[in-house]
Order: structure tokens, then C-alpha cells, then sequence
């Protein structure tokens, strides 16, 4: 682990990945909250698994994948918030064909693309090691236009999670809001590709806002724990797989798995331990 951190000011594929680990928390933090709070882990997978689509077309055509990835994710989103509203009674399914439809034409289009065919794994796994000077500048306007966005409609999105009835009441426009909801999220899908890939994406995206919410009640509290959770797990995660050579996606979910368990254990406990206060205390002022 302390051969990761003494080669970081040698390498600058090195300070890259942290780059890129800091840049891709600040948006997991943000939306992963609205995530984990208006519960849209399903659809937040079908954005994900969709965007292999844009980015194999894009290389297929020698673009940027990650800019395929964008336009991608963007579709997904308005394609599935507009599902939901007209088909809310089968919207796992058409979620679900959503997300494999989208891996398939990836799938179809890096395979077919003549010349050095990209590994697919690192798609589908990320590799954070390769991001490159021109990826970190691409993540860094999306958490500007991520950022952006929460400042700007801040309470139309804390009234649309929380209560989408009282909001559509008190006229707010919740279906855009909800459409650019998911739109947010389909950027921070892209955000966390390079990262942990595809594959991986919810768990990073839901995982450092699931342990904060044990712990903080408010939700700019819930975003600020969420992104500098985010920053401790990638940097862990590329620290702990560097001298052994493991996968640095799958060792950063590993490390948030195990906080996220010994979160879910802690307030376990305290609500055990708050219990059995009020119960004593309702013995002792009995009569």
C-alpha cells in the first residue's frame, strides 16, 4: 500500500487515477444521494449498462468513447423517464431491455471496429490507471455541469425526491425535474466509467451515499460525507491493488463493501443499544 503512495510523485499515470478517484467521487456524491434517497438503483443500471452502446458506436466511428458514453447516458435517461411515466407497470422490464439492448449494440460495434479491437474489460471493469490528461478534463466539466445543476435547482429537486405529490401540487414541473434528475445521473454514470466501469457503477454510486445516510440526516450533509467517502475508497482501492496488481476497480468496491457492511452493523447496534435505553428507562419510571 505504501509502494502506491511513494510512486505517485514518480508516475503520472499515478496521480491521474487519483485524479480522476477525486474528480468521479464529487459527482458519485451528489447524485448518488438522490439515488439512495428516491430509490432508483434499477433505473440508475439501466442508464449505466446503456451507455456501452455510445461508446461503441463512438470507437467504431474513432471518436472519444467517453463522448459517446455522454450521449449514450443522455438518451437512456430521457428514454426511461419517459417509460416510467407512460409504463410504470412494466417499467423493470423495459428498463431492463434498455440496459441490454445497450450492452448489445456495444457489444456488436467494438467487435466490428477493423484494426486493434479495444479490450472490452475495460468497459465493463474500468481501468483507472489509463485515464488520461484528456478523460480527467472531460470529467472535470461534467462534476462543473453536476454541481452546476444541484445549485441551480436545488429545491425543486429536494421537493421532487422527497415528496413528488406536495411538489406537483405546488405546480413544480416534476416530470422535467425528474427527467433531469436522471439526466444528472447518466453523467455521473459517465464520470465513473474510467473508474470502476460498467459493470461496477451502481455500487460506487450508491455505496458512499448509503453509508452516509446511517449517519447525517440533512441532505447537503449526506453529499459532503458521500464525496469524501468516495475520495477515501478510490484511493484505498488503487493503493491496496498497485504491489499485487489486482483489478483497481473491483479492490475500490471491495473497500467500500466492507465500510458499507460495518456501517449497516453500527447503526444496527446503536438502534439495539437505543432500544433497550428507552426500555430501561420506561421500567425505571413505571410504577
Amino acid at each position: 500500500m505504501f509502494e502506491f503512495f511513494g510512486a505517485v510523485g514518480e508516475h503520472a499515470f499515478l496521480q491521474n487515477a487519483l485524479w480522476a478517484g477525486v474528480l468521479a467521487s464529487i459527482g458519485c456524491g451528489v447524485t448518488g444521494t438522490y439515488v439512495v434517497v428516491r430509490r432508483i438503483g434499477l433505473i440508475s443500471g439501466g442508464i449505466a449498462h446503456a451507455v456501452l452502446g455510445g461508446m461503441g458506436v463512438a470507437y467504431f466511428f474513432g471518436h472519444e468513447p467517453l463522448l459517446g458514453a455522454v450521449i449514450a447516458a443522455l438518451l437512456a435517461a430521457i428514454l426511461i423517464s419517459w417509460i416510467s411515466r407512460r409504463h410504470g407497470e412494466q417499467e423493470d422490464i423495459l428498463i431492463s431491455a434498455v440496459w441490454a439492448i445497450g450492452m448489445a449494440i456495444g457489444i456488436l460495434f467494438i467487435s466490428q471496429t477493423p484494426g486493434y479491437t479495444v479490450d472490452l474489460m475495460s468497459y465493463l471493469f474500468g481501468n483507472v490507471l489509463l485515464v488520461d490528461t484528456t478523460s480527467l478534463k472531460l470529467m472535470a466539466l461534467l462534476d462543473v455541469v453536476i454541481v452546476g445543476f444541484v445549485l441551480v435547482f436545488y429545491k425543486q429537486l429536494l421537493a421532487t425526491v422527497f415528496d413528488e405529490e406536495f411538489a406537483r401540487v405546488r405546480g413544480l414541473r416534476t416530470a422535467l425535474i425528474y427527467t433531469l434528475l436522471l439526466c444528472m445521473v447518466a453523467l455521473t454514470v459517465v464520470l465513473l466509467v474510467p473508474v470502476v466501469g460498467l459493470v461496477l457503477v451502481i455500487a460506487l454510486l450508491t455505496l458512499p451515499a448509503a453509508i452516509a445516510v446511517h449517519f447525517v440526516s440533512s441532505l447537503g450533509g449526506i453529499m459532503l460525507v458521500s464525496i469524501i467517502l468516495g475520495i477515501v475508497f478510490t484511493g484505498t482501492g488503487m493503493a491496496l491493488s498497485y504491489q499485487p496488481d489486482l483489478p483497481a476497480g473491483a479492490t475500490i468496491i471491495m473497500v467500500a463493501g466492507f465500510v458499507y457492511l460495518m456501517a449497516i452493523a453500527f447503526a444496527n447496534h446503536r438502534r439495539a443499544a437505543s432500544a433497550r435505553n428507552a426500555v430501561d428507562l420506561s421500567k425505571r419510571a413505571g410504577p
